[in-house]
């Protein structure tokens, strides 16, 4: 069984641009809100993860790594950068 959370001190800007990104997606703000929390929370666990992992001795060059997405992008792959971070 789940628990109850609850955010006070919400500007309504903020609570009116999250009920509307809940509308767009076709929930109710709350399932939206536990949406977003969870995602929040698998984040975390991955950044755990990443913290405790043994370094590896040769990591890959950033620029090796540039060079992968620029190729990729040259033969029309969409590549988002954020996903190899």
């Amino acid at each position: 069984m789940g628990v109850a959370l609850q955010i006070r001190n919400v500007p309504e800007d903020v609570r009116d641009r999250l009920a509307a990104a809940a509308k767009e997606r076709g929930q109710s703000l709350q399932s939206y809100l536990l949406d977003v929390v969870v995602e929040k929370s698998q984040f975390e666990r991955n950044a755990e993860l990443l913290r405790s992992a043994p370094k590896a001795k040769n990591p890959i060059p950033l620029e090796f790594t540039q060079q992968v997405i620029r190729e990729a992008r040259d033969f029309g792959a969409e590549v988002d950068r954020h996903e190899l971070e």
